[in-house]
């Protein structure tokens, strides 16, 4: 799976959504990674699970789901997560 960068986004150093939109990871200016599914507009996000990126940054992430399809929910990559991101 590949990622799509968007602008624009308040409050996030990075964001990027799978190329249907149907999940993203962001980066928040406070250094948080959050783990976000769509909500009723383009720019409604609802987060799902956040954490430090000290523990776990969002390019290793990343990097990681090079290797896995394109998830039809958001809430589908919780199981790709490693336990420093589960807390």
């Amino acid at each position: 799976m590949y990622f799509v960068t968007m602008g624009g986004m308040s409050g996030y150093v990075s964001f990027t959504t799978t190329p249907s939109g149907r999940a993203a990871i962001g980066l928040t200016d406070t250094g948080k990674v959050r783990l976000l599914a769509p909500g009723t507009s383009s720019s409604d996000w609802t987060v799902l699970r956040e954490w430090p990126a000290s523990a776990y940054p969002h390019t290793d992430w990343l990097v990681k789901l090079a290797d896995v399809e394109e998830p039809r929910r958001a809430e589908d990559l919780l199981s790709t997560l490693p336990a420093e991101a589960l807390g």
